[in-house]
C-alpha cells in the first residue's frame, strides 16, 4: 500500500514538514506495512518559497532590498533546481512589512520586489515564479520595473521612483534599459486572484482600502492606474488591464504580464507541478492532504482542493485533515476529497487546540486511518 502525505501548514501550530511527520507515525501504527511518500505544499501564500526550497531541495539566498516604505529590508528568495527561482513578493514588498498607522499605497512601492527579481537575473537564473500575495503596494508594478532598468519619466522628463502616487505623473515610459536578461526568462505569476487591474473590482478599489486608501484616496489611484495602464499598452502593445490577475498585488501582476510576458497560473497548480505530484500519485492508494481551517474558500485554490482535483482526475482516494470546520466546508466533496476529519476533538479554546495540536493532530490521523482500514475489510481488502 502506497500512500502520499501532502498537506498545507497549520498556520502557527503545524508545519507542512512536521505534518508529514506526524502522518508518518501515524500510518505506522495503522498500516505498518504501507510505503509512505510525505511531500511539503502550499497554496501560494506565506511559506510556498520555503516549502519549495525544502521539497526540491534547493537554497535561499538573502539580499538586503528596499521595502515597500523605503526603508532597507532583508528579503530571501528560493533557488531551485533546473536554474530556477521561486520569489514570494510578500518578502520585499508585504503589508506586515509595514505598521497599520504607516500603511499608505500613495508612497508604497514594490522596488524591492524588483530588485530580487534583479538578484536571481543577475545571477543566471532564467525561469523565475513569483508569488504576488500579500502586497502593501498600489503602484501597479512601477517600481518592480523601475529596479529592472524600466524609466518612467514625468513631463519634465525626470525619472520616477515608482509609487501609487506616479502613477498619474508618468509621461513616458522608456524600456531601453530594461534588464537584457529579462527577454531570455520564462516568468509565472502564481496567483489565485482573478481581478483586473481597473474597474470596481480592480487593484484600487478592491485591495486599497487593506492598504491604507480612503475613498479619495481610491479615487485618485484609480485615475493614475487608468493612465498608466494606457500609456503601458501604447509601449508594449500587450493589453493586460483586464486580464484576469492584472489587479493582484496592487497591479504588479499587470506590470509582469504586460512587460515582461509572464503567464498567470494558480498558485497549488504551480506548486504541484513544481514538485511532479502527477508522477508521484502513479501507484498511489491513498492521498491524505489538509490545511488549518476548511470553510467555503477551500474549494477556490487551497491545497486539499488542488490535490483533490489532481487525485480525482488519477483515480486515487483522498481525504484531508483539519483544525476546524466551517461553513461552506462541504464543498470540498466536490473536488476529490472523499472524508474530512478535524483534530479538535471536544470542547477546547482556541488556545488549548493550538498549544495540544501535535497531540490532536496524530490521534485525528489514526482515527482517519482507522476508518479507512475499516472500509477497506468491508470491501474484502
Amino acid at each position: 500500500m502506497k500512500i502520499l502525505l501532502a498537506s498545507d501548514s497549520f498556520k502557527g501550530s503545524l508545519t507542512s514538514q512536521r505534518i508529514v511527520q506526524l502522518l508518518e507515525k501515524a500510518v505506522g501504527q495503522v498500516f505498518p506495512q504501507a510505503v509512505t511518500e510525505g511531500m511539503l505544499v502550499a497554496d501560494g501564500g506565506e511559506g510556498t518559497m520555503e516549502a519549495m526550497v525544502a521539497e526540491l531541495q534547493g537554497s535561499v539566498r538573502t539580499v538586503e532590498v528596499r521595502g515597500p516604505m523605503g526603508a532597507p529590508v532583508q528579503a530571501s528568495y528560493g533557488r531551485l533546481p533546473g536554474g530556477r527561482a521561486i520569489i514570494e513578493m510578500a518578502q520585499a514588498s508585504g503589508l506586515p512589512l509595514v505598521p497599520t498607522e504607516q500603511r499608505n499605497p500613495m508612497r508604497a512601492t514594490s522596488y524591492g520586489t524588483g530588485q530580487l527579481i534583479r538578484d536571481a537575473l543577475e545571477r543566471g537564473i532564467r525561469d523565475i515564479t513569483i508569488a504576488v500575495g500579500g502586497s502593501a503596494t498600489n503602484d501597479g508594478g512601477m517600481g518592480a520595473l523601475a529596479a529592472l532598468g524600466v524609466r518612467f519619466l514625468d513631463e519634465q522628463g525626470e525619472p520616477l521612483e515608482g509609487c501609487g502616487a506616479d502613477l498619474a505623473r508618468v509621461q513616458t515610459i522608456d524600456l531601453s534599459g530594461l534588464h537584457p536578461a529579462a527577454a531570455q526568462t520564462a516568468f509565472t505569476v502564481m496567483c489565485d486572484v482573478t481581478n483586473p487591474l481597473l474597474g470596481p473590482s480592480g487593484a484600487s478599489h478592491t485591495f486599497g482600502p487593506q492598504k491604507g486608501a480612503d475613498p479619495a484616496m481610491m479615487e485618485q489611484l484609480e485615475r493614475g492606474m487608468s493612465r498608466y495602464a494606457a500609456l503601458a499598452e501604447q509601449v508594449t502593445g500587450v493589453s493586460a488591464a483586464f486580464q484576469p490577475g492584472a489587479g493582484a498585488a496592487g497591479g504588479l501582476g499587470f506590470a509582469l504580464m504586460a512587460f515582461l510576458g509572464a503567464q498567470r497560473r494558480p498558485g497549488i497548480e504551480t506548486v504541484l507541478d513544481l514538485i511532479h505530484f502527477d508522477q508521484k500519485l502513479e501507484g498511489a492508494d491513498l492521498v491524505i492532504t489538509g490545511e488549518g481551517r476548511m470553510d467555503w474558500q477551500s474549494s477556490f485554490g487551497k491545497v486539499p482542493a488542488g490535490v483533490g482535483e489532481r487525485c480525482k482526475r488519477a483515480g486515487v482516494p483522498a481525504v484531508a485533515i483539519v483544525g476546524g470546520l466551517l461553513a461552506g466546508y462541504e464543498e470540498i466533496y466536490r473536488h476529490g476529497i472523499c472524508s474530512v476529519e478535524t483534530t479538535v476533538s471536544g470542547v477546547m479554546s482556541l488556545e488549548d487546540a493550538m498549544a495540544h495540536s501535535e497531540d490532536l493532530y496524530l490521534d485525528a490521523a489514526c482515527r482517519l486511518l482507522r476508518s479507512v482500514r475499516c472500509g477497506m475489510e468491508l470491501r474484502g481488502r
